[in-house]
């Protein structure tokens, strides 16, 4: 399916589209029903990316990396929202990690981590929610309590993607035991650690091939040096990469709309009703027009987004519309592509049925629509 050319990319960014389109097609997607059973994706899918360059794709040279820009990035987590394999999707929590430590730990920390999570070698994955502080990270109760060389921690998480496969999980913190609401720590814990046990793996309505685990630790010995950035400074570090977590949020949903689209194209150009195919009836011709048109509407958003991104420009606000918009388009694009698919779109075998049960959650993790309008309302100004 060809849509509009988009001014920010040149062509060596459209052959790396192809590139890593093909490589999904041809290693993700044939996968999707074996790895919805088992409930996370091969480990095979991580080390063929990294073989691609995509896996943390800006990390330096320095640390094994690509060095790539925000273009490069953008194309690659568009990708695998358009491939509609959400197992896929944990390497945007594992390279969220890969940024925190890029810009904040420590070069030991950096050397140890960052070469095999390029390689697809180690997934990382990020422990914030707990069962009694969800969006509002300030209520954390697990804690790390520093005895010598090392600190102890202890506590729970729930709803953690990437739980279930991951080498490594950036885990937030108490470390600061007498402050009633700051005081977080980022601690990077290696999941072979004495104390860390995986719990169940959590039953989800959709995304059914990405695993989200619960997670406990009981007197984890972590090394001082797994520390990330300064101690009592974990919040600041998470908020200064949320507007990165929430446009590939906003690039994902994208991705996702496009498959929707090309599916439900697919569908009503064979389908036939009253001896016609459904695409030669007006209410279907006026819909995919809708769809078409609100997929349009957000990749020039999204674009402006990742430019922004690219000059250090882009805000909380921008980058909170980012997602709240795209992912509540994504949503009206789903529900009218499945309505378009008839009964059939209700069938599990058919792909817009997984498409509308992954989408649901986009609108939840990384902030919920209501807290990103929360944050937008604080700046109504409009820009010049």
């Amino acid at each position: 399916m060809n849509y509009r050319k988009r001014s920010i990319y040149q062509s060596e960014h459209e052959s790396l589209r192809d590139g890593i389109r093909r490589f999904l097609q041809e290693h993700a997607v044939p996968k999707l029903a074996e790895w919805e059973t088992q409930g996370f994706a091969d480990r095979a899918l991580w080390q063929g990316l990294g073989n691609l360059g995509a896996m943390s794709a800006m990390v330096s040279s320095e640390y094994s990396g690509s060095a790539s820009d925000m273009l490069t990035a953008a194309i690659i987590y568009e990708e695998i929202g358009r491939c509609g394999v959400a197992g896929v999707s944990g390497i945007a929590v594992h390279d969220i990690v890969a940024y925190y430590l890029q810009h904040h730990a420590s070069d030991t920390l950096k050397q140890e981590w960052l070469p095999k999570a390029v390689s697809g070698e180690t997934l990382f994955a990020v422990a914030m929610t707990e069962p009694g502080a969800g969006s509002d990270l300030r209520g954390i109760k697990t804690r790390a309590e520093l005895n010598g060389d090392h600190y102890i921690l202890n506590g729970s998480k729930i709803f953690i993607t990437n739980g279930l496969a991951a080498d490594a999980i950036a885990v937030v913190c108490r470390t600061d035991l007498n402050a009633e609401r700051g005081g977080l720590s980022l601690l990077l814990v290696d999941t072979n650690s004495a104390g860390f046990k995986r719990g169940r793996k959590l039953e989800k309505l959709g995304q059914k091939s990405q695993d989200i685990a619960e997670l406990f630790f009981e007197d984890v010995k972590v090394p001082a040096g797994n520390l990330i950035g300064d101690e009592s400074r974990g919040l600041n570090i998470l908020m200064s990469e949320l507007p990165f977590e929430r446009l590939v949020i906003g690039l994902i949903a994208l991705g996702a709309a496009k498959c929707a689209y090309e599916h439900t194209i697919e569908y009503v150009e064979n389908r036939k009703a009253f001896g016609k195919n459904i695409a030669e009836f007006q209410n279907t011709k006026y819909k995919l027009a809708e769809v078409r048109t609100e997929i349009e509407v957000g990749e020039a958003f999204v674009d402006r987004c990742v430019e922004a991104h690219s000059n250090k420009s882009l805000s909380t606000e921008q980058a909170s519309m980012c997602k709240l918009w795209l992912t509540e388009m994504q949503d009206r694009v789903m529900d009218t592509c499945l309505q378009l698919h008839g009964g059939y779109g209700y069938m599990w075998e058919y792909p817009i049925a997984k498409l509308y049960a992954d989408s649901r959650v986009q609108r939840i993790y990384g902030g919920t629509s209501e807290i990103m309008k929360e944050l937008i309302s604080r700046t109504p100004a409009l820009d010049s």
